[in-house]
């Protein structure tokens, strides 16, 4: 994979048109990837992962199919470790 561009979480709220609260209830149900520890108390998401997010939502999927690409992810993060 090539290099990881990283986004803060008022960019991922940005890019997806939710609020702060929206954000965290979505990744409490599995509707958007956990961010990722970047340093200290620093975390972002890899900018790609809100994209397929956004594509899927964009395409109609349901909020099952868009957790099943949120595990999914989230398994292609463990597997480029």
């Amino acid at each position: 994979m090539g290099s990881i561009e990283y986004i803060k979480k008022s960019e991922v709220m940005k890019l997806r048109a939710r609020s702060k609260s929206s954000t965290h209830a979505d990744i409490n149900a599995g509707l958007l990837t956990r961010p990722v520890r970047t340093g200290g108390r620093s975390v972002a998401w890899p900018r790609h992962e809100i994209n397929v997010l956004n594509a899927a939502r964009l395409a109609g999927k349901s909020d099952d199919e868009i957790r099943q690409i949120v595990e999914a992810l989230h398994i292609a993060r463990q597997e480029a470790e």
